[in-house]
């Protein structure tokens, strides 16, 4: 009777043990799938969340080149033809400058009727004067930081040395650009004195190249914008 009774104890202990195991399994098996389910549910929000910036992304892409992308690209060449890294055309002039070097019948040295640097800067000044949106001196093109420097006979252009006789293409109005060369007193009839020949053609369709040349900043750095 005994045994019967350990057994029975026995037997309702494995049965209050299984029955918890069962729960502990069970609740188990249902916080892995809650856990599964907030998973999915949250990668699902994520994923949906990906779309909808993709589709507004693509959107914008397609607004930048079909409206503002023109208007960027425009700025851009914009920017390019005012540094003068791009090749430009366009009605102007063309401006040959030549010497007539001609024997000196007194004292003078025959190198004061040579084109001079400061000569060619002088017909330079002029043609700014006169409107010249862009000006290349023997297919040289003139930037801000271009350089014109006598070295001995020759003169250099972008630090390329040229003789003459010289060509300067130039983009602009025709009528004025050649009106600010011609004028009274100008430069074309104080360079005359000198035996400097200078002839202006009118052109509709000028070929100005880029400028070749590096750009160095040693000193000058943008200017980091602030917040505003």
């Amino acid at each position: 009777m005994v045994l019967k009774k350990g057994q029975v104890a026995i037997s309702l202990v494995c049965i209050v043990l299984g029955i918890m195991l069962a729960v502990q399994f069970r609740s188990n098996q249902d916080y892995r799938y809650s856990l599964q389910n907030q998973r999915a549910e949250d990668l699902t929000l994520r994923l949906s969340s990906a779309e909808k910036e993709r589709d507004i992304l693509q959107s914008q892409v397609r607004e930048l080149q079909t409206t503002d992308g023109n208007a960027a690209y425009k700025e851009v060449q914009r920017i390019a033809m005012g540094a003068g890294t791009v090749a430009l055309t366009g009605p102007g002039i063309v401006v040959a400058v030549e010497e007539e070097r001609k024997p000196t019948t007194d004292n003078r040295s025959s190198d004061l009727y040579l084109i001079r640097a400061e000569d060619m800067l002088k017909i330079l000044n002029e043609l700014r004067a006169g409107g010249a949106e862009a000006i290349a001196v023997n297919k040289q093109r003139l930037i801000t930081g271009s350089g014109i420097r006598q070295n001995g006979q020759a003169m250099s252009v972008n630090g390329i040395p040229f003789a003459a006789p010289f060509e300067i293409s130039v983009i602009g109005d025709p009528a004025t650009l050649e009106t600010s060369l011609k004028m009274r007193g100008g430069v074309i009839e104080t360079l005359s004195f000198w035996g400097i020949k200078i002839t202006v053609s009118q052109k509709p369709d000028v070929q100005i190249p880029p400028y070749t040349g590096g750009f160095q900043f040693q000193y000058a750095q943008p200017v980091k914008e602030t917040g505003k």
